[in-house]
């Protein structure tokens, strides 16, 4: 006759090795210091500024919010076709400008039929720019100093930007850094500025 095999209700203790335990705070403690360290660089290096306007569109829109690298330009200055974040003429009671650096130090600027002119010579361009309207201080030649840049919003013809007398040149101790990576508004989507 065969045994009738029944259930049983004792089971086998799992025991939980030392090396298991030590692998888990392992892996736990390595997720907080990479959380840790990412929060360091990103407070040290970087800065969260909000755009104020439609200056440059179809680029950054009003409202969205933009990550500034203020490590970079301790290092290097800023290079043509960057957008940089600056406070007009240093003025802390100012909101951060975000502008594309389109003259560099030492260079003449001349905006002349709506086109940007460096040196005497037509700065070639994206032709998504406009035309612009109103070329400003920069109706004459601008001869920017040693520490000096001119700027304009990409949307040339609703911007304040360095054609204007109450901004002119931007000096680069007034330069907070380089607009890094935009974190996108209700219409737009998050990605890096270029």
């Amino acid at each position: 006759m065969a045994r009738h095999k029944g259930l049983t209700f004792y089971e086998k203790k799992k025991k939980i090795s030392k090396e298991t335990i030590h692998e888990i705070f392992s892996t736990i403690f390595c997720c907080f210091a990479a959380i840790l360290l990412a929060s360091v660089i990103v407070f040290s290096v970087g800065m969260k500024v909000s755009v104020i306007g439609v200056s440059m569109n179809p680029v950054l829109q009003n409202g969205e919010e933009v990550l500034i690298n203020r490590f970079k330009y301790k290092i290097f200055s800023p290079q043509r076709g960057e957008v940089i974040a600056f406070l007009p003429n240093g003025n802390t009671n100012s909101h951060y400008y975000l502008k594309r650096v389109v003259g560099l130090p030492g260079e003449t600027i001349q905006i002349i039929g709506g086109y940007v002119y460096i040196n005497g010579e037509l700065l070639k361009e994206d032709e998504s720019y406009d035309k612009i309207a109103d070329p400003g201080i920069a109706a004459s030649e601008i001869l920017l100093g040693n520490d000096e840049y001119f700027v304009l919003g990409d949307n040339r013809n609703f911007s304040e930007d360095s054609r204007s007398g109450n901004i002119g040149p931007v000096s680069k101790d007034t330069i907070t850094g380089k607009a890094w990576f935009h974190l996108g508004g209700e219409e737009t989507e998050m990605g890096i500025i270029e």
